[in-house]
């Protein structure tokens, strides 16, 4: 019975949540939305810019803590929606609205398994729930600011859309600019040293490179080149080449040696925007693993990279809804994805808090 409660108010806040614009960077209304719901539940919430977070009542720092965290900030809608993508509709089970899958569902049902346990007295665990922002755009903001803030963690739990399956692994993310340099001149002479062959050359060695490590939950290091710019007139050969690589790194490799490779055999001047998002995983071994597992739960290794990036701890990456889904038009999570959602993660943690 009181599943059933929790997923009716998790519907009610997803809703809620819904109509209320959360772009990335512009998550305040959301965040006044999520403390006063907390407030209005009896939990004593805290916030901290558009962070929200809340410690189990019966808190004890002589315990071990576990972090329930999800984000509330969104993308903003695409070109292809045909649905106002404020208003939540139900519809055929479906849910529909800019960030029910990514990662509304994930959020209210932690939010609902948080509250579930908030009042006991006897969790081996701490319990800290957090709804954070800018995850979206890898944000200074998010929780890579609030986790100096709060206690020590010893597990996160980071709610995205997963199926419900547990998320052991997750893929790093390297973004590099890229200059190849050449020496101006007209075309109608002859001039070899042009920046766009510069570049071709070492956009080719990008394209055809096969990192040796091979993870079995990742596979492959994917290096893609997904921007480029040069030249001002089609009668000048341009000194300067810029092009952007993105690379999705596996848990075989830290960000900086995956720079190093790359530095070390292309010849245009590389700069990596940022080396702090690195990949993750979590040994099959983990009590929270082994008892999603008793539960049905699979695991497997996610492309997609979350806020998991900002942790230090063990972590996991889990949830309700359909990664397929996150960022596309008349986006929609299944009302029983978010039941079940809620149902799992409280018999899961109930295995071992």
């Amino acid at each position: 019975m009181i599943k059933t409660v929790l997923t009716k108010k998790a519907i009610d806040l997803l809703q809620k949540l819904i109509k209320t614009t959360s772009y990335s960077g512009e998550e305040g209304k959301t965040a006044y939305l999520l403390k006063e719901w907390l407030t209005q539940h009896g939990i004593q919430a805290h916030r901290d810019k558009n962070n929200v977070w809340a410690m189990n009542k019966h808190f004890d720092r002589n315990k071990p803590s576990i972090l329930l965290n999800s984000h509330h900030d969104t993308v903003r809608p695409n070109s292809g929606y045909t649905r106002d993508p404020f208003e939540p509709l139900i519809e055929n089970g479906r849910m529909y609205g800019l960030g029910s899958n990514d990662a509304g569902g994930a959020l209210v049902s932690l939010i609902s398994t948080f509250l579930y346990y908030y009042e006991k007295d006897d969790l081996k665990y701490n319990l800290i729930f957090a709804a954070t922002a800018e995850e979206e755009t890898a944000g200074k903001n998010g929780l890579r600011d609030l986790l100096l803030k709060l206690p020590k963690i010893s597990f996160a739990l980071v709610g995205e859309p997963t199926e419900m399956h547990l998320a052991v692994a997750e893929k790093g993310l390297l973004v590099i600019d890229a200059q190849a340099r050449g020496t101006s001149g007209h075309t109608a002479h002859t001039n070899t040293d042009n920046a766009i062959y510069r570049a071709i050359e070492d956009i080719s060695w990008i394209k055809n490179f096969k990192f040796p490590k091979v993870s079995p939950l990742l596979g492959e290091v994917k290096m893609t080149v997904s921007m480029i710019e040069a030249g001002k007139q089609h009668n000048i050969v341009p000194a300067k080449c810029a092009f952007v690589i993105d690379v999705r790194v596996n848990e075989a490799y830290s960000n900086n040696e995956v720079f190093e490779i790359i530095d070390t055999n292309t010849s245009s001047t590389l700069s990596p925007r940022s080396f702090r998002l690195n990949s993750s995983s979590i040994p099959l071994s983990h009590p929270f693993v082994q008892a999603g597992l008793r539960l049905g739960r699979k695991t497997y290794g996610s492309p997609t990279l979350s806020d998991q990036a900002c942790l230090s701890c063990p972590s996991l990456k889990m949830g309700p809804g359909n990664s397929l889904r996150s960022h596309q038009a008349n986006e929609y999570i299944l009302i029983k994805e978010i039941a079940d959602g809620i149902s799992l993660f409280i018999d899961i943690l109930g295995e071992i808090v």
